[in-house]
């Protein structure tokens, strides 16, 4: 098994998680069940799904959870910019920056495991 700790990804993934919720406390009320809750969602799957990833036995399984992880990193760089429209938060553009460094550093490593093996 893969140790997940020894990830950039997983660093820059797991501050994320960190931000995000400091951050959305102070989205409206109205979005607790909504957009906050969709914004925690994708923050913590980034880093849930290079956790699972790293720990399944086979190369398949851990890029497949690398790939899911990244859709995470582009599904909550969006959500990150609609709440930025919204006007909810003036702390959404370094978590958008993390999100889009979190993403970059994951293909990256996906690429380099697809052309290793």
């Amino acid at each position: 098994m893969r140790d997940h700790t020894k990830l950039r990804a997983f660093e820059i993934a797991d501050n994320i998680v960190m931000e995000v919720y400091r951050v959305t406390r102070g989205f409206p009320k109205e979005e607790l069940f909504g957009l906050t809750s969709q914004v925690r969602r994708a923050a913590m799957s980034i880093a849930s799904n290079i956790v699972e990833g790293c720990a399944r036995s086979s190369e398949g399984d851990y890029l497949r959870f690398l790939d899911m992880s990244y859709g995470s990193a582009k599904e909550l760089e969006y959500q990150l910019s609609v709440a930025d429209r919204l006007g909810y938060s003036t702390e959404l553009q370094p978590i958008r920056d993390k999100s889009s460094e979190a993403a970059r550093v994951l293909n990256a490593l996906i690429n380099s495991i697809r052309r290793s093996s």
